[in-house]
């Protein structure tokens, strides 16, 4: 903040745009050490922007100045949630990190043939009968059931 209290300085809303813009350009990426990095930077980016959007004073504590010059305590509470929120999320980033290195020794997110399969699909837009699971028809358990369709279908009287 200013000395003066009027508001933010410049170099704060820059720094704020640089961490939102590199976090969000590391959420792009493919590898989850820099998804999780992206997360970090994006977070702490987040808390400065609403630090900013506070008002500055004195202590918000009631009887030691007049409540005009008393600073905002509603964006502290809200970026002490956030850090707490933020701290929850990179634990379990840093987990799923942890364990696609372990398993495959490589933090990066592969394409699953399926996915493949949907983009091709979409491209030529077609609708997808192959089962790649192996388990047949009968026993998918992503199948979707058609039953309250038909139900539906059955109500409004047509009937196949």
């Amino acid at each position: 903040m200013s000395a003066a209290g009027a508001g933010p300085t410049l170099v704060l809303v820059i720094a704020v745009g640089v961490l939102v813009a590199t976090g969000v350009t590391l959420l792009l990426e493919r590898s989850l050490s820099r998804i999780l990095l992206g997360v970090i930077l994006l977070g702490n980016g987040v808390n400065l922007l609403i630090l900013l959007a506070g008002r500055s004073g004195v202590a918000p504590v009631v009887g030691t100045a007049p409540t005009g010059e008393m600073s905002d305590a509603l964006p502290q509470a809200m970026v002490l949630t956030a850090v707490v929120i933020t701290f929850g999320l990179t634990a379990f980033l840093l987990a799923v990190a942890y364990r696609s290195w372990h398993l495959s020794g490589d933090d990066e997110v592969q394409d699953d043939l399926e996915d493949r399969q949907v983009v091709r699909l979409a491209e030529r837009n077609e609708v997808s009968t192959a089962d790649f699971g192996g388990e047949g028809p009968d026993n998918d358990p992503e199948q979707v059931d058609p039953g309250p369709a038909l139900r539906r279908l059955r109500r409004r009287g047509d009937q196949r």
